[in-house]
This record gives C-alpha cells, structure tokens and sequence, in this order.
C-alpha cells in the first residue's frame, strides 16, 4: 500500500524565510535585536509560548543571548495553590470531563506582579527578554516570536511525566492531564494564539526536543494562505488500544512489531498537525492555525457563521479488525453537552465500513422489548463487578460488510464490533463518550476504563429501537446521479445531524464543486486518485486508499480521477446549508 504518513505542503518563497536549530535561529534574533538596540538603545524580545513547550529548555537557549533583563512571564501568575483553586470547578473530580473554560490567561494573573515585571522591564538598558506563555501582554514588543506545540506532541509528554500547565501533577494520570488540556489550557491558548497569529514576526516549531524550526512570520502566513485554497492533508498518527487490531500495520505501513492499533486521526484539524515545507526545510505546525488564521477561505462563510473558527467535520480510523469490540457507549444531546460541559454542538456520527471480516457486526440501537430501568440496573450491577452486562439482550446487532454506512446520531447505543475497519465520520467533539460497558476490560495503564452510566442513562433515546434504527440508519444509501463517468450516492447523515455524506463511483472523471463550503474526503476504493482544478488554480494533488484530504470552500470547482486500474470510490462529507 502507498499509504502516506507523512504528507507535506512545499511552499517556495524568495530568500531565506526558515532556520533550524538554535545556532541559526539565535543568530538571526540577535541581529534583529541589534538593529533595533543601535536606533534607540532598548530591545524587548517577548517568545511567547502554547502551553506544552519545553520553557526551560528555550530559557537556556535565549540567556545565550546575554540579555540585560530576562524575565518569565509565569512569575506573574497567582499562586500554584490559588491556580488550582479557580481551576477546579472546571476540572471536576472526574478522569474525562470538565467544563469548558472561556475565559482569559489575565483571569490567573496578579496584577501587583505584573506591575513588577513591566517595572522590570522598563528600567532595564540593553535587551530585553520576556518569555513563555502571554509574553507579548507585558508590553508591545519590538520582536515577537511565537513557539508552539501540536496537541499530539503534548498529549505523548503529559504519557511521559510532563505536568499540565503551572501545574505540579507530572506523575497524574494521563486522562486527566488531557482533560485540563482539553477543557482549559488549549481553549485559552488557542484565542490567545490567534490574536498573535498576524503580527508575529518569527513562527517557531517546538514539538522536537533541542531541534527548533523557525520561520518568518509573513512566510507563515503566506504558507496558510495558500493551504486555504487548495487540497491538503493533515498529519495522521496512530494509537494502541484494548480493543485494537491489524489492519492499519498491513495497509498504512505501521510497525508490525507493535501488538496493535486501535484508532488513527486522520483529518482532525483541532488535533493534527500539518508539515510545511519551506524552500526544503520541513516545520511542523497545528492545522488548527489554518483555522483561526484563515476560516472564512477553509471553512465557508455559511459554515464560519455557525461555528465560528472551529472546524466542525472529523475523520478517524477504529481498527478492530483481529481485535475486539469497542465500549459499548452513548453521546450526548446538545442540550446536555451544552448545558453539563459548555460545548455548543455535540458528538454526532457515523460508522463508513472500510473493510470488515466474515461476520463482522455493529451495535447499534436498542431491541424492542428493552425495559430502561432493567437495562440500567444490569449495567450498574456490572459496573460494580457484578454479572457481566448482556449486551445482545438489550442491543441491536447488525451485520456489517464493506461500504456499509451506520448512521449515529447522538443518544443512540451504539459501538463496533470485533473484524470492522471504520471510517468514522463525525462531529468534531470527540472527549464526550458515555461508556456504558466495556466488557469488563482493564486500559493499557492497567486501571478499569471509565464508566459513565450516570451520564449515560440520561441521554439514551429510549425509542430508538430495532425497526426504527433499521428504517433511518442502517444503510440508507440513495442513487442520485449516474452520469456513465461515476455514479453519486447520498449514504447520510441521519436528518438530526448537520453533516451530510456522499459517495462516488468514479469510472472516468468526476467534476464537482465545493460550494463554497469545507469538504472532507477519503479514498475509499482504489490505489490512487488525482484531485485537479479546471481553472489551473492549484498543482493536481494525489490521495492513495484510506487517505483522508480536505479542500477548502474556496477551492471551488475541483475534479477527480482515477490513476491506476479499475474504478475507485470516494466519500465525501460537508455540512448542510441553508439554500438561498
């Protein structure tokens, strides 16, 4: 298979744009600071910092500097006792869920100290460096970089020991460092990271110990402005799991060595990464910028006026294929994510079979003589290490083949079962999964996996039973159009969710339009396609099997094909809009 799992977007500018490693990168800093030290004898430097980055290990860098004042912008936070006071309503005693925060790093910073530090500042001579996460809000620096980190990156630290952000919680579990990250720290980086996002000066990549890559800023942006209007692919990565099986190794070219993969994001703006490459130097950066950055030419203005810069479509790989099933689970409403966790869309979604084993099935949906109280009162009994849970009592089993589509919208009991290879095309909220069972398994830590029947159990649509779920979201595949060159499917979602998917047969060539509007797609069949433009507005971009790309609402009119034998298969996702 030519699965890539590295995909780079090569952007070319004039002159050098990008350095690595700290020899280069300080040399440059140095030269600009000198300039503006010979104008007016004063130089403030403020890095700032996404919560994650190695600080220490860019202190020791910039002090080689000899900077007259060097100050961490940390100092002007409220105590470490205090921090966790104000943050604990929002972290809640659970492992998984918190609440969102929307407020403002200043909400944790003293304003006595910070008065010290400008004091500080503006009595020094010479240069000066401020540094780590809100550094550019002590004063208005003459330079401004800004480090930053992809989530991926962060969530393998906080595996590794890092603790949270002003946090002294390295040996924590893992699922709760996430959740703090998840709830607090990335929410308020990200709106601090977008206001900086146009006038920083130097854009530095953070996610490799002692190897930064720094670009200028105006090529940083031009990199994103050119990614908004044409296709692209996230960086995928790849997981283990309890329940994880083979068919990622075999087909994305995975270490056979590991004993599995469970799941893969593979088109997750809000926790992939992208690679740019700048006049053949490689920088790693958050797709999640091209959406603050740019969210109007990525995402539509239809689809911006809904959600703002969030970018609403996922797609992620769950492999059990000579593996086991997954949880047996439930996701919330609307009005419960948004009234229990301040989200304001929910997990809805859906299972696009890529491949399965003989017999393979999906749960899904409730059997029509479930009683809910005896249904609850069997899971609580074994939650508490009672009988094992019945499931094929109470849920629906459907068998599952390649190209079938389960359509799940949330409140519907549903998981996977052991020999599927799932597409999952989703909702981007992706934390909010009621595990109702899990077939009494422990996690790859070695502690019981959460359970949250509680939660559950008020969510559950109790109507959605085994003549309903077969007539609205079992394979409701639909021909559309059959041109004789490809033939067009709608295959979902269920009218409860926002997403709308369509698939093409494509025998020749396929013309079509994003308009206006983010697509999401994957090659579901075949070795290889092209993606062109009619008008000439982007080089043609090649996708392989299993490949997820997305184009922007701006691309417009795009076109694919088939390269290589035999026709192949595409599925499509956007959200549905309005009609003028």
């Amino acid at each position: 298979m030519n699965y890539c799992k590295e995909p780079v977007n090569r952007v070319d500018v004039d002159g050098t744009q990008a350095w690595t490693g700290y020899q280069a990168i300080l040399k440059v800093l140095s030269q600009k600071a000198a300039r503006y030290m010979e104008e007016k004898g004063t130089c403030l430097l403020a890095v700032d910092c996404y919560p994650g980055v190695d600080e220490e290990e860019l202190a020791a860098a910039l002090k080689s500097l000899h900077p007259a004042c060097f100050l961490e912008i940390s100092q002007a936070l409220c105590s470490r006792e205090d921090f966790a006071r104000r943050l604990a309503p929002y972290l809640t005693d659970d492992r998984v869920f918190g609440r969102m925060y929307y407020g403002e790093l200043e909400d944790f910073q003293d304003l006595e100290k910070l008065k010290e530090l400008r004091a500080q500042a503006e009595s020094a001579s010479g240069l000066t460096v401020v540094l780590g996460f809100g550094a550019s809000g002590l004063f208005r620096p003459d330079i401004l970089v800004y480090a930053d980190i992809a989530r991926w990156e962060i969530q393998l630290r906080y595996r590794a020991g890092m603790p949270n952000y002003y946090m002294d919680n390295g040996g924590e579990d893992s699922l709760k460092k996430i959740k703090q990250g998840y709830f607090f720290e990335w929410r308020i980086a990200d709106k601090h990271k977008r206001s900086l996002l146009e006038t920083m000066d130097f854009y530095l990549d953070a996610n490799q110990k002692d190897r930064p890559v720094m670009a200028a800023g105006a090529c940083y942006r031009r990199a994103l402005e050119e990614l908004a209007r044409k296709p692209f692919r996230t960086v995928p990565y790849f997981d283990p799991g309890v329940w994880g099986g083979q068919w990622m190794k075999r087909v994305c070219g995975l270490d056979p060595q590991k004993k599995n993969y469970a799941w893969s994001f593979d088109g997750v703006p809000e926790e992939n990464s992208l690679y740019l490459e700048i006049n053949g130097m490689r920088l790693e950066t958050p797709a999640m910028n091209l959406v603050l950055y740019r969210p109007v030419e990525l995402l539509g203005p239809q689809v911006y006026a809904r959600f703002g810069a969030e970018f609403p479509i996922r797609f992620d790989l769950l492999d059990t294929m000579g593996g086991q099933n997954l949880s047996l689970q439930v996701h919330p409403l609307t009005d419960y994510i948004h009234s229990q966790f301040g989200m304001s869309y929910t997990q809805d979604e859906s299972y696009y079979i890529l491949d399965a084993e003989e017999g393979a099935q999906v749960y899904l949906g409730l059997r029509e003589d479930v009683c809910p109280k005896e249904m609850t009162a069997a899971l609580r009994a074994a939650a508490k290490g009672g009988p094992a849970f019945p499931a094929e009592r109470y849920v629906n089993r459907f068998p599952a083949k390649k190209h079938d589509h389960f359509l799940i919208p949330a409140g519907t009991v549903h998981c996977s079962g052991k020999g599927c290879m799932v597409l999952e095309i989703s909702a981007t909220p992706y934390l909010f999964t009621m595990k109702l069972w899990d077939w009494g398994r422990l996690g790859l830590d070695g502690k019981p996996r959460p359970i949250h029947i509680e939660h559950g159990e008020k969510v559950i649509q109790w109507d959605r039973r085994t003549e309903w779920v077969r007539e609205n979201l079992v394979d409701q595949t639909q021909v559309l159009l059959d041109t004789g060159d490809y033939r067009e499917e709608h295959t979902g979602l269920h009218a409860l969710e926002f997403i709308e998917t369509r698939r093409y047969e494509i025998r020749a060539v396929c013309a079509l339009n994003t308009e206006n509007n983010v697509n999401m797609l994957n090659l579901v069949e075949g070795e290889a396609a092209v993606v062109e433009s009619p008008l000439g507005a982007f080089e043609p971009f090649q996708v392989h099997y299993a490949e997820t790309f997305i184009l922007p609402a701006a691309v417009g009119p795009f076109i694919i094909r088939p390269e290589g034998e035999g026709p192949i298969k595409v599925i499509r996702a956007y959200v549905r809009t309005p009609k003028a």
